[in-house]
């Protein structure tokens, strides 16, 4: 039988520490010092946020999708009602699999007494909807229309060359489905750094987790999860990169603007996940770098 990985809802496991630094001259938030002298081997990203903006918008489909599921139910409460929890519920859930956020639309429809489907049902309707919406930014990438950075967090190329530069082994571990992670990895150029290290969402989502990449990970490399860096926007990363040990990198990017400004709900939140350091995007990777080697 295959082994299980139930990933874990959002919760709060640090204190946000009153006083915080910078890096001199740079947008590098220290929130807590790793420890020094650790030789990091591996590395592990998130992929939607963290290098990836193909799919920035992606709430713009969810939530009026979501929406107009819950009043077909419920006709006669407030869309404004419905909204608001809606969009609490799926920036909750930001960050584990998409199939998470459609388990919870199900149990609502049930709430209001309606009769739900299948959650992979909701999830294809999604993932159709989502399709639409990007599907004019991958076909530019294959033609040549987009060049990949302009859909990347800014600074990710360079800073996946100074890591392999290190000789870190690079993983990609995603919530989005393996086949899409995969394929929109290769329109950006990645998968050269991560070869077959992409990982992503399957359909008996209970077979993938993101914990369970880092444990295969270290196991693979006899190390120790304190050899272990992780990036990510989402909190589900950045808890199993802790648990397992490892230095955790929130990225903190706004997919809006890329100018540079950190999102603030995405820092606090990752910051109580147990972040050791927040950053806007990898503009300033040397830096960052250079710090995470410094003796």
């Amino acid at each position: 039988m295959p082994h299980e990985h139930e990933e874990p809802d959002f919760r709060s496991l640090a204190e946000a520490p009153a006083h915080t630094r910078f890096l001199p001259g740079t947008a590098i938030e220290i929130v807590r010092p790793p420890v020094r002298g650790r030789a990091i081997r591996s590395a592990l990203f998130d992929f939607d946020g963290t290098l990836s903006l193909i799919r920035a918008g992606w709430q713009d489909v969810m939530i009026p999708m979501m929406v107009e599921i819950l009043l077909e139910a419920a006709p006669r409460d407030s869309r404004q009602a419905l909204e608001t929890l809606v969009r609490d519920f799926v920036t909750e859930l930001t960050g584990k699999q998409t199939i998470y956020q459609m388990i919870r639309l199900a149990e609502e429809v049930r709430k209001r007494g309606g009769r739900p489907r299948d959650p992979q049902e909701y999830k294809a309707e999604y993932l159709r909807r989502l399709m639409q919406r990007i599907g004019e930014r991958r076909e530019g990438l294959r033609n040549g229309r987009y060049r990949p950075e302009d859909w990347l967090v800014p600074g990710s190329l360079e800073l996946l060359n100074l890591l392999r530069q290190r000789d870190v082994e690079l993983y990609l571990a995603s919530g989005t489905d393996q086949p899409d992670v995969r394929e929109e990895a290769a329109l950006l150029g990645l998968d050269r750094y991560f070869e077959h290290r992409i990982f992503g969402a399957l359909e008996d989502y209970r077979r993938f987790s993101k914990a369970k990449v880092i444990q295969d990970a270290l196991r693979e490399h006899g190390v120790s999860g304190e050899c272990l860096l992780g990036f990510g926007d989402g909190y589900v990363e950045i808890v199993n990169v802790k648990e397992a040990g490892g230095t955790a990198v929130a990225v903190a990017s706004d997919e809006a603007f890329r100018d540079g400004r950190v999102d603030a709900w995405k820092r606090d939140r990752l910051i109580r996940a147990g972040a050791d350091l927040v950053i806007p995007d990898y503009r300033q990777c040397h830096e960052l770098i250079d710090y995470l080697w410094s003796a």
